[in-house]
């Protein structure tokens, strides 16, 4: 089993996984970067070190106001994803563009993938670049759910979370699957609009999330990367048995 503490911060999720039953793009041109420093103090922006629930809010939104970026590159083995980020998700926008521009994320791997389901990523044995105790406000929105491609961030159970705080680092792509109307809102942890059911029943996805997790980005390109990544072989964990690791770029 991997050595560092596995939050468990999608038992949740895994548990309702088995409720539900759940042309790759030429590769981006890579921009320059200042090579990474051990703890990433040589990028600009806030000490990642110095963050806590108690001063992270105002810390993302100074952040946030001065980095109006939306969308970031993931760079894999097995290809590239684009992913766009939510404007009106503010809070975990700003904190996902700190970590990708600190070089954070080029220090985690894919960590957890459930077939048909979802692929989690955010940590791994060998981060060197300090993070800080902080969890993230949730900002659930009903517009944005567990559709098939979603960008949702992780977090620790109701028992254990009742604010249903966000984790700071540990983020999930929704794979999933086809559901009908029926068994899409028997399931949801809301009431689903017609044209949710409707994408849940022609695209797939994981409606017994919804309302329970803050989705606060969307695959544009590359979903058929996430889908590689979520057939790779696993451990009795769900640990991939060779490590897909991720360069992320914030492009503009």
């Amino acid at each position: 089993m991997p050595a560092f503490s596995r939050p468990a911060l999608l038992l949740a999720i895994g548990s309702l996984a088995c409720a539900t039953a759940c042309n790759q793009q030429p590769p981006a041109q890579e921009k320059p970067q200042a090579p990474v420093s051990p703890d990433g103090s040589n990028r600009p922006g806030p000490d990642l070190s110095a963050l806590r629930d108690s001063n992270v809010v105002a810390v993302l939104q100074a952040y946030g106001q001065e980095h109006p970026e939306t969308e970031v590159l993931f760079r894999t083995d097995l290809g590239n994803v684009k992913v766009r980020l939510y404007k009106d998700t503010p809070l975990h926008r700003a904190s996902f563009l700190l970590l990708a521009n600190k070089g954070y994320f080029d220090q985690t791997v894919f960590y957890r993938v459930e077939q048909g389901f979802v692929v989690q990523g955010g940590n791994s044995d060998h981060r060197t670049i300090k993070l800080g105790k902080y969890h993230i406000p949730p900002e659930i929105k009903p517009e944005h759910f567990n559709r098939r491609g979603a960008l949702g961030m992780a977090r620790y159970d109701d028992e254990k979370n009742p604010g249903q705080l966000s984790s700071s680092h540990d983020f999930y792509f929704i794979v999933g699957q086809k559901l009908t109307p029926q068994q899409a809102q028997s399931i949801a942890g809301r009431k689903l609009t017609p044209a949710q059911l409707k994408v849940y029943a022609t695209e797939g996805g994981a409606p017994a999330l919804d309302g329970k997790y803050t989705v606060f980005g969307e695959v544009i390109e590359g979903l058929d990367v996430v889908e590689k990544i979520n057939q790779v072989p696993v451990d009795r964990y769900n640990w991939p048995l060779k490590d897909v690791g991720m360069k992320v770029e914030v492009v503009q």
